[in-house]
């Protein structure tokens, strides 16, 4: 079968994580148990998901002139994808997330750096590229600007869309539209939506007020998912031993990606997507942790719940 071919349009951060026990009041100073530095930004990490699980990745995005830029492109250069359009930009340093992980779970603080330079101009001189892409993945830790530019574009070729809304903000209908798929969590489809923060709708009441196609994750529980005028349906999370939840989300989408732009239903896209992302969190580090397709597929098979 050939290679799905994905582009992804977003950041490229250096990820650089400590590991402590307890979280530090303000004003102390505690000692940590490890630090390490890994590839990172949901643009890259999303785009090594899709490599590892079989598609044909293309990275469009912004670096600086810098070591951590030089990185970024090797790391992802091994993972066999296309960086020819990730654009050095001078006097500006690459993207940084400063993640503390403890007791399971992480704390995340990014410096967007490079990756606020990626305009619209840069996404529409690559027509060529979106034209011959079967599926666009997109985020939101670039200009709006040029989230929204990079929808239109795919929309006036016919590619589908696959759009994580993170960091989430209120979207216009019209927008949202012109996406496929819109994978929020429950807190970023609430704010997607404009509503308020009362929460106290469930899942399937909020999942319900959205018109489109959507798949909302919904962290260890796994995800909910609609079709457009359809019925709600769950995908139940994976019982795994947790190290670090960091990248989860990315590995989802990849995932959701590579399976919808190989014409796989939602139902066993998403089933996948889940599968794909408890495999992620048993091992330290966002990209780190991301699984290759055979291993996805061999846990799946081993009716793991």
């Amino acid at each position: 079968m050939n290679k799905s071919k994905i582009t992804v349009i977003g950041s490229l951060n250096i990820d650089m994580v400590t590991e402590t026990p307890y979280m530090p009041n303000q004003g102390e100073t505690i000692i940590g148990t490890a630090f390490s530095s890994f590839t990172g930004g949901k643009g890259a990490n999303q785009a090594v998901a899709c490599a590892r699980l079989g598609a044909e990745v293309t990275m469009v995005g912004c670096v600086g002139q810098d070591s951590m830029a030089d990185q970024l492109i090797t790391a992802l250069g091994k993972e066999g994808i296309v960086t020819d359009y990730v654009k050095p930009v001078p006097h500006q340093a690459t993207g940084i997330a400063a993640i503390t992980v403890c007791d399971k779970d992480n704390r995340i603080i990014v410096i967007p750096g490079a990756n606020h330079c990626l305009e619209p101009e840069d996404v529409t001189a690559l027509e060529h590229v979106i034209a011959a892409s079967d599926m666009v993945l997109i985020q939101q830790e670039i200009p709006f600007r040029t989230v929204e530019a990079a929808i239109r574009l795919a929309k006036s070729l016919n590619v589908r869309v696959i759009l994580n809304p993170a960091p989430a903000v209120k979207l216009s209908a019209e927008l949202l539209e012109m996406v496929d798929v819109i994978t929020p969590n429950e807190s970023e489809l609430a704010i997607v939506l404009g509503l308020d923060g009362d929460g106290e709708r469930s899942p399937e009441e909020i999942i319900g007020l959205y018109p489109h196609q959507i798949v909302m994750t919904h962290g260890k529980d796994g995800a909910f998912y609609k079709p457009a005028d359809g019925e709600i349906s769950h995908e139940p999370g994976r019982e795994v031993e947790v190290v670090d939840t960091t990248g989860a989300g990315d590995t989802f989408n990849g995932a959701l990606a590579v399976m919808l732009s190989e014409g796989k239903t939602l139902e066993e896209a998403v089933r996948f997507a889940v599968g794909a992302s408890a495999l992620s969190v048993t091992k330290l580090g966002a990209t780190s942790g991301m699984p290759l397709r055979n291993e996805v597929e061999k846990y799946l098979a081993a009716g793991s719940v």
